[in-house]
């Protein structure tokens, strides 16, 4: 089977890394099973009536972007991580916050069929 445009992309980076993406991967593809992978801005995207959320590789975190709502939402549980507008970084020296990443992935869920709905 050829490996998809996420596999090559976690591919490329060093083992221990491609351990945390994959982890990643898998929580957010459990908290949204409908979603569609893809790559957008050069990096893992998951589309399901809207995009969802990002993550990407660095030297030394985990970058994952959910969007300013979801930063402003969950901003008491990433305080303990380096953080912005609209993103949060994993130190890959730690654990993952994989129940986090897995509520933040279904508040996006929520949140956008919300959108949805206001527009019609």
């Amino acid at each position: 089977m050829p490996l998809s445009e996420i596999d090559k992309y976690i591919k490329s980076f060093p083992k221990t890394t491609q351990i945390l993406l994959q982890e990643v991967r898998t929580y957010i593809l459990n908290a949204a099973p409908a979603a569609e992978e893809i790559i957008s801005y050069k990096m893992p995207a998951y589309r399901q009536n809207g995009i969802l959320v990002y993550f990407a590789g660095y030297a030394n975190h985990i970058g994952f972007y959910p969007g300013a709502a979801a930063i402003k939402k969950f901003g008491k549980q990433i305080s303990g991580y380096k953080n912005a507008k609209g993103s949060v970084q994993f130190p890959l020296d730690k654990p993952l916050p994989l129940a986090l990443i897995t509520s933040i992935v279904k508040f996006r869920i929520k949140e956008i069929l919300e959108k949805k709905k206001l527009k019609k």
